[in-house]
C-alpha cells in the first residue's frame, strides 16, 4: 500500500472516530434518567448554545429567589401563576408566570432547575428568565423549546438593587426582553376559570411543608383572597402589601433525584409534573380534593372532580405549590 493510500485511510479514520464521539457527547447531554416527554427537546429542535426564538407573543416566566434574604419580592404580585417548588436542601423557589401584565422589575432573579424545563412546554416558547444554572443543565436549556435570557445575553436587562446582598439582589427589568404582555392566550396552563363546583369544604387555611421551608396561605373575606405566608412570616411585596392568591393548588407530584447536585453536593429534586395524582384546590374560603392530570409535556394540566367535572379556579392570581405525593 502506497504512502498517499495510508494517509488517506489514517485521516478517515480519525474522521469517523471525531464523528462518533460527538454524536456520543450529543447523546450524552441529554441522558439523566427523566421521563421520555420531559420538555427538554431533541437536538434538532435547536442548536446548541442558541435557544429557539418565539413565533408570536409568548409568556414570561422568571425564576425567583426564595431564601430568606431575598424577601421581600419585586413584581411577584403582578405575575398569572406563581409556582412553588423544592430544590436543594429542602428549601424553596418560585417560579412567575407574567401574561396578561409586566411590572417595572422582578426579583431576586436566581438559577434554573431541570424540572422547569418540563413544566415550560406547556408554554408556546416562553421566555425563560434566571441567572445562571448548574454548568451540565446548560446544553439542556440549550435545547429546549424556550428562549433562555440570562446576564449573560441580555445584560441591559438586568441590575442590581440596593438593600440585599448578592447574590440575593438580581432584579430583572421585564420590559427590555418582552416588548410587552402576550396576553391571557398565552396562559396554555390547561386552567379553567368561572363558578366554583358544587361542594367543597370551609377552610380557613392551608400549610404545605418541605424539609426546610413551608407555606401558608389563609382565607381573607375582606380581600377574597389567599393571604401568602413564607416559613411562618407573612409575605408581602417590596412596597409592603401582602401577597395574595384568588386560588391555591396543592399538587400532589413525585420528586425524584436527578442527575444534577448543587456546589455542596446536595442533590436537586426533580419534581415531575407529567402524569396524573391528586390535588386539593383553594377558592372562596373552601377546600376541594380533586384529581390532576398531564398526558404529555406539551399539554396544560386538567383538574377535575371525582366524577370527572371540570374544576374552575377564581379570577386572579394562581398559586401552584408542588407538593411530594404522600
Amino acid at each position: 500500500m502506497g504512502r498517499g493510500a495510508r494517509g488517506r485511510r489514517a485521516a478517515t479514520t480519525v474522521a469517523l472516530l471525531a464523528a462518533t464521539v460527538t454524536a456520543a457527547l450529543a447523546a450524552g447531554c441529554t441522558s439523566g434518567g427523566g421521563p421520555g416527554d420531559d420538555g427538554r427537546g431533541a437536538p434538532k429542535e435547536s442548536e446548541q448554545g442558541a435557544s429557539p426564538s418565539a413565533t408570536g407573543p409568548s409568556a414570561l416566566a422568571v425564576k425567583i429567589d426564595n431564601a430568606g434574604p431575598a424577601r421581600p419580592h419585586t413584581g411577584v404580585d403582578a405575575a398569572d401563576v406563581v409556582y412553588a417548588e423544592q430544590v436543594e436542601g429542602g428549601l424553596s423557589r418560585l417560579m412567575a408566570v407574567y401574561a396578561t401584565r409586566l411590572p417595572k422589575s422582578v426579583g431576586p432573579v436566581r438559577s434554573a432547575r431541570e424540572s422547569d424545563l418540563e413544566l415550560l412546554r406547556q408554554f408556546d416558547r416562553p421566555t425563560l428568565a434566571f441567572s445562571g444554572a448548574q454548568k451540565k443543565l446548560l446544553p439542556l436549556i440549550d435545547k429546549a423549546q424556550l428562549r433562555a435570557k440570562t446576564p449573560g445575553n441580555a445584560a441591559d436587562a438586568y441590575f442590581r438593587g440596593p438593600g440585599k446582598p448578592a447574590p440575593h439582589n438580581l432584579y430583572l427589568r421585564p420590559e427590555r426582553i418582552v416588548p410587552e404582555a402576550p396576553g391571557q392566550a398565552a396562559l396554555t396552563t390547561g386552567f379553567r376559570y368561572g363558578a366554583a363546583p358544587a361542594g367543597g369544604t370551609a377552610t380557613d387555611s392551608r400549610t404545605v411543608r418541605y424539609p426546610a421551608a413551608r407555606f401558608s396561605f389563609t382565607w381573607s373575606d375582606s380581600r377574597d383572597r389567599w393571604l401568602v405566608g413564607m416559613d411562618g412570616s407573612p409575605a408581602t411585596t417590596d412596597g409592603g402589601e401582602r401577597m395574595a392568591a384568588a386560588t391555591v393548588v396543592v399538587q400532589y407530584v413525585k420528586v425524584r433525584e436527578s442527575a444534577f447536585r448543587d456546589f455542596l453536593g446536595n442533590n436537586t429534586p426533580y419534581t415531575q409534573t407529567v402524569g396524573s395524582g391528586k390535588a386539593t384546590v383553594l377558592r372562596d374560603g373552601r377546600a376541594w380534593d380533586v384529581n390532576w392530570k398531564r398526558e404529555k409535556a406539551a399539554d396544560g394540566t386538567s383538574f377535575t372532580t371525582g366524577d370527572g367535572t371540570p374544576v374552575n379556579f377564581a379570577k386572579g392570581q394562581v398559586w401552584v405549590v408542588f407538593a411530594r405525593t404522600p
